[in-house]
């Protein structure tokens, strides 16, 4: 049964009415986390796996809240003015975040199963990612500048502490601490802008904010642009956008594996629905300054991530996490042409970029399932170890094929060439030739770095006939796969499937419903 959208306020009514089933999918993640959080109380040591299983129980009713919203057309806490400004919208764009990133938030929940039981403080663990989960997906429904930095705190503040949760690990406190400095950072520049662009226009809800950016009187006009430029800046320390970059590495190699595959795609999602959020929304007034800003940012940060995976050594410790961690800077880059595509050729580019982020949400997960696996025998997790991954794990084996070749863009991924081709197409038709060639040029490098590791997959292992084994690189025993690690790899690379076989359906609803 459909809804009807609630009505807005009358001018000057004070009391309005909240609607619960607009604000559910993030209510319920939140409840889950408090509910999780005093479960741990009570529940047995040697029952602990409970609280993971009510975790995902609370993200999959968080997902399946979203059903009765499909038709984008709720929103609530209104202003009273008859303007029509809402702080929270549940529009198809919001749905569609909502949906990656709990999605999202929900494969990281079975990944991190097994290390809960044996690594992890549980009650902590499943707490802070829940209420990370909730804030992510109240984020793409803010439609206020207050709103949003809170959703956005909210889903970075857990994060720290799920970053430095391996007690004990000196790599896990020092990859805490850069994400920390790093992030306060850019909440610190954020928040001066959001104080300038409010004192210029008097207002923060987005689309008031469009409005009278139109109209800034003359002396207030370079605080207004101030406030536009530190807000960006803001947003592009949290997307890892170069040169904001220098944290990722680092904080991917220390933070348990499942975090660094939330922090890949939750986090990425997080701070670039922002991004388009203040962009398209808020600031269109200026978009003849952010629009060459981004482009720029866009080629630097493909270019960077690109040639820093190309040169990851595939003997060193942890090298697939780090070639992960600079490949999702290169995708970062990707993902900012549409955005700036938007400012010279209009709102319907964006839905490239969401296109782009469902792609590679769903494969970088698996790739993150993948390395799960390979970390339980070898936990230095080398891009070396990978080597005959298909004589012992033939399924995996594929599976991380099939997700390498998706991000390279190759088939028998499709959905990564749509991807990609939807991008090129909204830099030629956005005049940004120039920014398409850059993109031609750092796919190509791409494309080695993970036809490389797709090769070592299928190679003879060593210790085959002929091949010898190091002294200090012994075989090891192959031990049972997590019934949960399995489900995660089995579900992203189902969804990287069903996606590759309908790619113009995905291309063309995000082209043409969310904006």
């Amino acid at each position: 049964m459909t809804v009807a959208a609630p009505s807005a306020p009358a001018a000057g009514d004070l009391v309005q009415s909240v609607d619960w089933a607009a604000i559910a999918p993030p209510t319920i993640a939140a409840v889950a986390a408090l509910v999780v959080l005093v479960a741990d109380l009570f529940v047995p040591k040697r029952r602990v796996k409970l609280l993971g299983w009510g975790a995902i129980a609370g993200l999959v009713v968080a997902v399946a809240a979203l059903v009765p919203l499909r038709e984008g057309d709720r929103s609530t806490f209104c202003l009273t003015t008859g303007s029509g400004a809402c702080s929270y919208t549940a529009d198809h764009f919001t749905l569609v975040i909502q949906f990656l990133v709990l999605g999202g938030a929900l494969v990281t929940a079975l990944l991190s199963l097994h290390d809960t039981e044996e690594d992890l403080p549980a009650g902590e663990f499943w707490f802070l990612l829940l209420s990370s989960a909730a804030g992510a997906a109240l984020l793409p429904a803010s439609r206020d500048l207050a709103t949003l930095v809170v959703a956005l705190e909210v889903a970075s503040l857990p994060a720290f502490a799920l970053v430095g949760l391996k007690r004990g690990d000196r790599m896990s406190g020092e990859a805490a601490l850069k994400f920390f400095l790093s992030s306060v950072t850019a909440t610190a520049v954020m928040l001066l802008g959001v104080s300038f662009v409010y004192a210029a226009t008097g207002t923060l809800h987005l689309t008031e904010i469009a409005q009278n950016l139109d109209d800034v009187p003359a002396r207030l006009e370079t605080l207004a642009e101030a406030g536009v430029a530190l807000t960006l800046v803001g947003f592009a320390f949290k997307t890892a956008v170069v040169p904001f970059h220098f944290w990722v590495p680092d904080t991917y190699v220390g933070a348990p594996l499942p975090i660094a595959a939330y922090l890949s795609v939750v986090g990425k999602a997080v701070g670039f629905t922002g991004l388009i959020l203040v962009t398209v929304i808020a600031f269109p007034t200026y978009a003849d300054v952010w629009g060459p800003a981004l482009a720029v940012l866009a080629a630097l940060t493909m270019t960077v991530g690109n040639v820093a995976a190309l040169r990851q050594v595939p003997t060193r410790a942890w090298s697939a996490v780090r070639l992960l961690a600079w490949s999702s800077v290169g995708q970062a880059g990707y993902l900012l042409v549409p955005i700036a595509a938007a400012a010279y050729s209009g709102d319907d580019q964006i839905g490239a970029t969401v296109a782009y982020a469902l792609m590679y949400a769903v494969v970088n997960l698996g790739a993150f399932a993948v390395a799960a696996l390979v970390a339980r025998t070898h936990p230095s997790n080398r891009i070396s170890d990978y080597r005959g991954l298909y004589a012992t794990r033939p399924g995996a084996a594929l599976a991380m094929g099939f997700f390498l070749l998706c991000l390279a863009g190759l088939p028998p991924g499709i959905i990564g060439l749509f991807a990609k081709v939807t991008v090129f197409s909204a830099a030629v038709d956005a005049g940004l030739g120039w920014l398409a060639v850059v993109m031609g040029v750092n796919v190509v490098i791409a494309l080695y770095y993970y036809l490389q590791w797709t090769a070592v997959l299928f190679r003879a292992p060593e210790g085959a006939p002929g091949e010898g084994t190091p002294a200090d690189r012994p075989v090891p025993v192959k031990q049972p796969v997590p019934v949960a690690v399995t489900l995660a790899i089995v579900v992203t690379a189902a969804a990287g499937v069903v996606l590759s076989g309908y790619p113009q359906f995905v291309l063309r609803f995000a082209a043409d419903t969310l904006f």
